[in-house]
């Protein structure tokens, strides 16, 4: 692994450097680069200017792990917020939540009483889309979302091309309809659950996305979408759909706020489906710290404003 990943995802649990960071102004400035604030006005905001570049939105509230029933129940209802207020403004965004942050750590039973209520009050046309959070959570993760689809057809779920098992999930999950985001992985995992090597990464991700393209064509109701800002892999997987025969809305980018903006705004052009993940609240360190290290060339940008 790049000695530099290795190092922020360690940061990224660092509980000393996550109560110092917000503290220093340059932190602040770097942070805003990925997220246009810590407020939910901040994200619709954000979300109203994509829109007029025929971009869709997911909101993300950010925070993890909570172990409180009070504050899980407080994050649902927060999401209800949300929806409500996408809907007045007829904005074209979709929400994707932590199970972790609707108090999995608690009860798999109240976490799943969160989540249906949350998708219960989407609308139909519209996915609920679930984050996968670390290997120990997968299993839980699966369950829940396997259990959800039994009720709901708009529930998509993350799946994370980095770790081994992944390939046995998908091909488990596309034969029921799955509306499936396919990232490569920002958690520390050793080497035995997860591939240690970028390369190989890539091209179990380009596999990954076959598989999902060919359930597309088969099942037109399912979302594939990829969450890379890995450009070079973007242009591989549009050539393989357009081989296959699928539309080029069939193509899904998901990026994030703040990254290959250029590149968000040309696929919408060119009629590709584009998203971008608009994440907001003040429980950003350790999202944010995992980001850069995703792509640790982003720390240039820190140091720019460092300095």
């Amino acid at each position: 692994m790049n000695p530099a990943r290795s190092i922020l995802l360690a940061a990224s649990q660092n509980a000393w450097l996550r109560d110092h960071a917000a503290k220093h102004k340059f932190v602040l400035r770097t942070v805003s680069r990925f997220m246009p604030g810590e407020d939910l006005s901040d994200a619709l905001a954000a979300a109203q200017r994509l829109q007029e570049k025929r971009i869709g939105s997911i909101f993300t509230h950010l925070g993890e792990n909570i172990k409180d029933a009070e504050e899980a129940a407080g994050v649902a209802a927060h999401y209800l917020e949300v929806l409500r207020r996408v809907r007045e403004r007829q904005l074209n965004a979709e929400i994707s939540v932590k199970l972790t942050q609707l108090g999995l750590d608690l009860s798999p039973e109240i976490c799943y009483g969160h989540l249906k209520r949350i998708i219960a009050q989407e609308d139909a046309g519209r996915v609920v889309w679930i984050d996968m959070e670390a290997s120990n959570y997968v299993d839980f993760t699966i369950s829940l979302y396997r259990r959800a689809l039994q009720e709901f057809r708009n529930v998509g779920l993350c799946l994370q091309a980095y770790l081994h098992r992944t390939k046995d999930d998908l091909a488990g999950l596309l034969p029921l309809g799955a509306s499936i985001r396919l990232v490569k992985g920002a958690y520390s995992e050793p080497p035995e659950k997860a591939f240690p090597r970028k390369t190989d990464v890539d091209a179990n991700y380009f596999e990954l996305a076959a598989d999902m393209l060919r359930a597309k064509k088969e099942q037109p109701a399912m979302r594939a979408a990829f969450g890379t800002h890995d450009i070079v892999l973007l242009q591989r997987i549009s050539e393989f759909a357009a081989s296959a025969g699928l539309a080029k809305s069939d193509v899904e980018a998901q990026m994030l706020y703040g990254i290959q903006s250029g590149e968000q705004e040309r696929l919408a052009r060119e009629g590709y489906t584009s998203r971008v993940l608009v994440a907001y609240g003040n429980h950003w360190y350790a999202w944010f710290v995992r980001r850069l290290a995703e792509r640790p060339a982003n720390l240039w940008f820190v140091a720019r404003n460092l300095f």
